[in-house]
């Protein structure tokens, strides 16, 4: 498949103008589909459908480095709520060892991305502030823009640096001699 762009966690593909955009694989880990209960209906109920392309998981995704241009990474973004609500079945949720989820989810997402390649980050404040999200990465975003009723939507656009960062050494660790006569 060489697709330009990869959704990490489509789930109902909700905010694509076409949610079968042939520029695009749409992944999720889940596979599922809902009645829900929705007053504004036409029969007082709509179907969720979450069903993508391939299932996979955003801490661990299939695909080599440097693969797509863009990466959409839209993850679950409730940790409190139940399994069984509507809000669970329609956005899914984060397990107990969330931040570390993230953590990893972010890196894939950046691993996957081409140099240079943009990272489009979408999270809801309903539970977990995007302040403490920033800081599960290490990348720096470049700008991003609050909506939605309460304003707790969040979109943020991040570009993949085209040279890697350069490695740490962790606390304590000794200088390792590459052979060269320096030690760093």
């Amino acid at each position: 498949m060489n697709k330009p762009v990869l959704d990490a966690c489509c789930g109902s593909r909700m905010f694509w103008f076409n949610p079968a955009d042939e520029r695009a694989i749409f992944g999720d880990i889940r596979q599922e589909e809902h009645m829900l209960t929705d007053a504004s209906s036409s029969g007082g109920s709509r179907r969720l459908i979450i069903d993508p392309d391939q299932q996979m998981d955003f801490r661990a995704l299939p695909f080599p480095a440097g693969t797509f241009h863009l990466v959409v990474f839209d993850p679950p973004h409730l940790v409190q709520n139940g399994k069984t609500g509507w809000l669970a079945k329609k956005y899914g949720k984060l397990g107990e060892d969330w931040r570390n989820d993230i953590r990893a989810g972010f890196a894939e997402c950046f691993r996957v991305l081409k140099p240079n390649g943009t990272l489009i980050f979408k999270w809801n404040e309903h539970e977990v502030k995007v302040a403490e999200l920033l800081k599960l990465t290490d990348q720096q975003p470049l700008f991003g823009n609050r909506c939605g009723k309460t304003a707790k939507s969040h979109w943020i656009v991040f570009m993949k640096p085209d040279t890697p960062p350069p490695l740490q050494r962790s606390a304590g660790a000794e200088p390792v001699d590459d052979g060269s006569g320096k030690r760093g």
